[in-house]
């Protein structure tokens, strides 16, 4: 009986290890082709962009020499064979940044200004590096070395990195980790969502990650109690000038309170304690042809969530008590990118993004492995 208990203990062993062992290199086998757009691209070809391609960023590419690199960064992809540097990756574009520069300012966009005088076409005509840095993801453009183990690189990922770029075959000294500097003749996007599909497939039954798999998100610390929420009567353009503001990709939409009244329809509320409804977020925009996007700015958040969205978003969501291994399954099956937690009544009682999830897992990995 003990030789059985031990035998098991070293498969388990065994099998975290191989885990442990995984490079980034390893997560990239069957990734695509590099999804970017040059500088020059409008913004609504960029939406076309990651539309086609259903990403939620790209790159921007543009001519070596004539641009600083978003965060000082010099991500350069040169020719295989002469080194001779081709493009230079100055940023991000992100779905957020694209909402925000619709959104425009305050003396741009008041109350109740959508009306005919208002060009969503023109807005869109204008190019993609004129929006890169609007919000703060833009900037943030950074290479992973395929050497760097998969935990430095949950490291990375849960700063709230989102996704950084990895060479194919770099033409740098760098070992492994994440770097501002890179040039290799192409590159692959990884993304915080590849992490935890790869955990998922590869998380082995009967290994050491079944004990953090089984253990509550509340436990590991992963819920994020403050909850940004609008209300039913929140007007689309209103909803993305908040999401500008606060740097939110996705808010909660909460049934209205009973001080309906009293509450300010143009400002994000406090979610938490209230019941969740509906979700508006910026992948749901990603889908909206331009000129039906300006018909529906005017128009509350909710309807645009129940008639207007190309695609139908249920709310997921998960419960304190659920497992961590539950709650990666949810989001990598339903792709999507947090999960509102709710009680038993469906009040919200916090959130959990990517960041949080990947933040826990890999401190009960480094628990595990030095205990």
């Amino acid at each position: 009986m003990e030789h059985s208990t031990a035998k098991h203990y070293s498969e388990a062993d065994q099998s975290t290890q191989r885990l442990r062992d995984k490079k980034v290199g390893d997560l990239m086998v069957n990734k695509r082709r590099l999804v970017e757009v040059p500088y020059t691209a409008s913004l609504a070809h960029t939406m076309n962009t990651l539309v086609a391609n259903k990403v939620l960023a790209v790159p921007v590419a543009a001519p070596p020499g004539q641009w600083i690199g978003a965060g000082g960064s010099m991500i350069m992809e040169a020719d295989k064979h002469t080194g001779t540097v081709r493009k230079h990756y100055i940023g991000l574009a992100t779905m957020l940044d694209l909402l925000a520069h619709i959104a425009g300012t305050e003396d741009q966009l008041m109350d109740e200004e959508v009306h005919d005088g208002f060009d969503l076409d023109e807005k869109m005509s204008v190019p993609v590096s004129s929006i890169i840095g609007q919000c703060l993801e833009g900037l943030s453009l950074w290479t992973l070395n395929p050497n760097t183990s998969i935990l430095d690189c949950m490291e990375v990922f849960s700063k709230g990195i989102h996704r950084a770029l990895v060479p194919v075959d770099s033409h740098m000294d760098n070992v492994s980790g994440v770097e501002l500097v890179e040039s290799a003749s192409s590159y692959r996007m990884l993304t915080q969502m590849d992490v935890l599909r790869f955990v998922k497939e590869h998380g082995s039954s009967g290994s050491e990650l079944d004990n953090i798999m089984s253990s509550t998100v509340l436990d590991l610390g992963a819920v994020t109690e403050r909850v940004f929420a609008i209300t039913p009567r929140t007007k689309v353009i209103d909803a993305i000038k908040c999401m500008r503001i606060a740097l939110l990709n996705a808010v909660a939409i909460v049934r209205s309170s009973d001080t309906d009244n009293e509450e300010d329809h143009k400002q994000l509320v406090n979610g938490r304690g209230r019941q969740a409804i509906g979700t508006f977020s910026a992948t749901d925009l990603r889908g909206c042809h331009i000129a039906t996007l300006q018909t529906w700015l005017p128009m509350s958040a909710l309807d645009y969530n129940r008639d207007g969205s190309p695609t139908t978003r249920e709310l997921v969501a998960c419960r304190a008590d659920s497992s961590l291994g539950e709650v990666i399954d949810k989001v990598v099956s339903k792709h999507v990118h947090r999960l509102w937690v709710v009680d038993q009544q469906g009040l919200l009682k916090g959130l959990i993004s990517l960041t949080d999830i990947i933040r826990v897992l890999r401190l009960a990995i480094v628990s595990e492995q030095n205990a």
